[in-house]
């Protein structure tokens, strides 16, 4: 067969062998905008193997969103549309794996599914969102066209038994194409101080700024009394009003404590959470955010709260705290706990990077994404860490 050449933006690995192999799109927003989704299927993308074989796909970034507004994401949309087509064309492409969250993801992820269905590829849709809500809320037609959606699916991935329940109940998707597949991300990549040189107790928050995440609460929490102050420093990252919390801060009279620098990259985040000492994320939705899976990889205690599917896999006083969403003195005396005694702080620490180990750890996830791939597509991409596969005479 005539070999194909890639659309401006698909380029082909450099390697000849690798031209000849299959190839797994993963279609994702991937620009920082994506926020969570983005930052777990970069992980995956990066996690793949360099060496090409004949046995072992590629996985690519098929990004569905761009990083300007949801007008511009339409044109993003098309050109992932086109790259589809041209993979199945080609010969090469074995599947998409498509990445879904709620509202306009939906509408958007939903028409890849459908374009690629139709194309006869097999498909892989992975739910990100506490999707409940959203879809209850919805009109009969459109409810019955998301159903239809999850119904091209030749394999459903969900974070944990609350979603499988509510795909398999609620959107009828057959139990047998449903899979549990946890989120892992990467082991810390900078050494953890093993206490404050400077006598300062680090506090981090790590998310996009807004109501839902809790950071009204949380600032409402830090302006109670009790904390140290002169030995004490809040660090809220992510993107979002940034100039109205630092004003909300400022009016509240913290600012001389607590620090907003606006979004962070990988290198950022990790250099934070190495030098914090407890993260706080008081959300009121969420499904498994990764910012919790990233301070227990970097064995730093966690608050948060009880929602979505962190409750099927953390343990209340033994590799976390709880508190409930918008209880503002319940998160300060929560954070008043941890910081004050040595003992908690530890034992969270300890037992939930032993839990990181077990459960979300970033080759363990790989695998489980792996063995999902090689089910809808027939062939999968290989770890990095994997042993290497000496080519066949």
């Amino acid at each position: 067969m005539q070999e194909t050449q890639p659309l401006p933006g698909d380029t082909l690995p450099a390697a000849a062998g690798a031209r000849a192999g299959r190839f797994i799109y993963i279609a994702a927003p991937f620009t920082p905008l994506g926020g969570g989704m983005y930052k777990v299927t970069d992980y995956l993308v990066q996690s793949q193997s360099g060496q090409r074989s004949e046995d072992a796909a590629e996985l690519r970034p098929l990004d569905s969103r761009g990083p300007r507004s949801a007008a511009w994401s339409m044109w993003v949309l098309l050109t992932a549309l086109a790259k589809i087509l041209w993979g199945r064309l080609g010969g090469r492409l074995a599947g998409v794996h498509v990445n879904v969250a709620e509202r306009l993801s939906f509408v958007r992820k939903g028409t890849i599914i459908a374009w690629a269905h139709a194309l006869g590829l097999p498909v892989v849709l992975h739910l990100h969102a506490q999707m409940q809500r959203f879809y209850r809320r919805l009109p009969a037609p459109l409810r019955a066209l998301a159903r239809w959606v999850f119904s091209l699916a030749d394999v459903v991935v969900v974070i944990g038994p609350a979603a499988r329940r509510f795909v398999t109940e609620e959107l009828k998707v057959p139990a047998d194409r449903v899979e549990i597949v946890i989120n892992g991300v990467p082991a810390a990549t900078q050494a953890r101080r093993t206490k404050p040189v400077d006598g300062v107790q680090r506090v981090m928050f790590l998310g996009n700024l807004g109501r839902l995440k809790g950071v009204d609460d949380l600032l409402q929490a830090l302006a109670r009394p009790g904390f140290d102050r002169e030995r004490l420093e809040v660090t809220i990252a992510g993107g979002g009003d940034v100039e109205g919390y630092r004003a909300q801060a400022r009016q509240l009279c913290i600012a001389d404590f607590v620090r907003l620098p606006g979004w962070c990259d990988q290198a950022q985040t990790a250099a934070l959470l190495a030098n914090t000492d407890v993260l706080i994320l008081p959300s009121y939705d969420e499904v498994l955010p990764l910012v919790i899976l990233e301070a227990l990889a970097n064995g730093v205690a966690v608050i948060c709260t009880e929602v979505g599917e962190v409750p099927s896999l953390l343990t209340d006083g033994v590799d976390t705290l709880y508190v409930k969403p918008g209880d503002v003195d319940g998160i300060a005396a929560a954070l008043r706990q941890v910081l004050g005694d040595a003992h908690l702080r530890e034992t969270l620490e300890h037992n939930g990077h032993a839990l990181y180990q077990r459960q979300f750890s970033l080759p363990r996830f790989f695998e489980a994404v792996a063995r999902v791939h090689q089910r809808a597509f027939g062939v999968a991409a290989r770890h990095r860490d994997a042993p290497a596969v000496e080519p066949q005479p």
